[in-house]
């Protein structure tokens, strides 16, 4: 039976932005202990909101700032999502005050530093470190080819100094590199035929980038590679997403498995903004390193169910 979730109490915050019309919303829920043995409650509520992801705190030692988080899609949970990880991030930072935090997760254990914004009147940033990434190719005939027609895309759509991977930072992704900015602004996918590639492959959402800049970054150069994304997520029941850190996490996967970072490298992704949600990712990668580290603030929206 699921229990009555009227009462409980979401924050609102928007992640990757520092201003509430932009970014990816996300629900936080920071007390959902009396939810922790009902999925079906916890979807409900997920389901109200309305946002791709809404976050659940289900267990807490508040004197080591270790926390269970859980993810819940309106349709179904999701093993880690990293906007509402930001998002519930900044939402604890806000409340009890910056520092390191712990999450556990269905993924595993995702450590967060937080910090208050330099000057004290901005939100607060979050920098998560993901799970182990990996990438592999994509097959061409059961994944890249179903994709690209559910998508209306052709394989000359695609940049082919870039090619399709799946990969993985707590769930996975498939990997397309669009050849122009105009193709990847034209999105208008077919959302049941993609729904169902998507499904039977396990993808959590499909992640489109397009290069602005590709001439490396030695030496750590803050804006040395610099991606355009877009990711549909209907397997979430949300046409698509303003901001995706998994997806930015995995991503750091790929660039590693290409040989595109021979240095630490900060990669800026710039998502939403097609969608007029602009939002701004910093994906920190290094080439020894399997972990991705994903940054971005978060601000909290003035409402709440």
């Amino acid at each position: 039976m699921t229990a009555p979730t009227t009462d409980i109490d979401v924050l609102h915050y928007s992640a990757f932005t520092t201003h509430p019309d932009g970014g990816n919303p996300a629900g936080v829920v920071l007390d959902a202990a009396a939810l922790a043995d009902d999925d079906a409650a916890m979807t409900a509520v997920a389901a109200r909101v309305g946002y791709s992801e809404t976050a659940f705190i289900t267990e807490r030692d508040e004197a080591a700032r270790r926390y269970r988080l859980r993810y819940f899609s309106p349709l179904a949970e999701v093993a880690f999502c990293g906007h509402a990880t930001i998002a519930t991030a900044v939402a604890l930072a806000d409340r009890d005050g910056p520092g390191e935090l712990i999450f556990d997760t269905a993924s595993g254990e995702i450590r967060v530093q937080t910090t208050a914004d330099g000057d004290g009147d901005g939100p607060s940033r979050a920098t998560l470190t993901s799970v182990p990434t990996r990438s592999r190719p994509a097959d061409p005939g059961t994944e890249v080819e179903p994709t690209l027609a559910a998508l209306r895309w052709s394989a000359d759509d695609l940049d082919p100094a870039l090619p399709p991977h799946v990969a993985f930072a707590g769930n996975d992704h498939l990997v397309l590199a669009a050849a122009t900015r105009e193709r990847l602004a034209d999105l208008d996918y077919d959302y049941d035929a993609l729904e169902a590639v998507m499904r039977r492959r396990g993808w959590t959402t499909v992640h489109l980038v397009w290069r602005e800049a590709g001439d490396g970054a030695a030496g750590g150069s803050a804006d040395g590679l610099v991606f355009h994304a877009r990711d549909p997520f209907p397997v979430g029941g949300v046409v698509e997403d303003p901001a995706t850190g998994a997806a930015a996490a995995a991503f750091g996967g790929y660039l590693r498995a290409l040989g595109l970072v021979d240095a630490p490298t900060r990669v800026h992704i710039r998502q939403g903004e097609d969608m007029g949600r602009p939002s701004d990712l910093l994906l920190d990668v290094t080439p020894d390193e399997p972990r991705a580290r994903v940054s971005g603030q978060a601000v909290r929206i003035p409402r709440s169910v």
